[in-house]
């Protein structure tokens, strides 16, 4: 068996980034440690993981690139689907994300648009495709 299990995003404040996705998204919580340099948030059959740069760091020995705000996002995006694009953009924005392309309609009728998460990660908020 072969199962898509978890995506970890490498970020500074753990915590801090579980409340953006908790706050933005409304993803409970499922666990973090008390050390606060690990978290998981319910997101269906995915689990979203958050784990400290140090913690990161002592698991990749050969290191990893940081994502940084002066510089582009990663090549890779985080996708939430949801009925209403502009008002899930304009919350993610009220609690500290940053407009990277705006709301557009692709020719097969999705509607989408991506934002950066206060750590850089690129998101596409969009609707389901018909």
């Amino acid at each position: 068996m072969i199962k898509f299990k978890y995506v970890i995003l490498y970020v500074k404040d753990v915590e801090s980034a579980m409340n953006f996705y908790q706050n933005t998204f409304d993803a409970d919580i499922k666990f973090i440690t008390p050390e606060k340099d690990y978290g998981e948030l319910l997101t269906g059959e995915t689990t979203l993981s958050f784990a400290s740069v140090e913690l990161a760091g002592s698991n990749i020995k050969k290191g990893f690139l940081l994502s940084k705000a002066e510089e582009k996002p990663f090549g890779i995006e985080l996708g939430f689907v949801t009925d209403d694009v502009e008002v899930l953009v304009e919350k993610a924005i009220k609690n500290g994300a940053v407009l990277y392309e705006d709301i557009a309609v692709k020719p097969w009728g999705q509607k989408t648009a991506y934002i950066k998460d206060p750590n850089n990660y690129l998101i596409e908020i969009c609707t389901e495709i018909q």
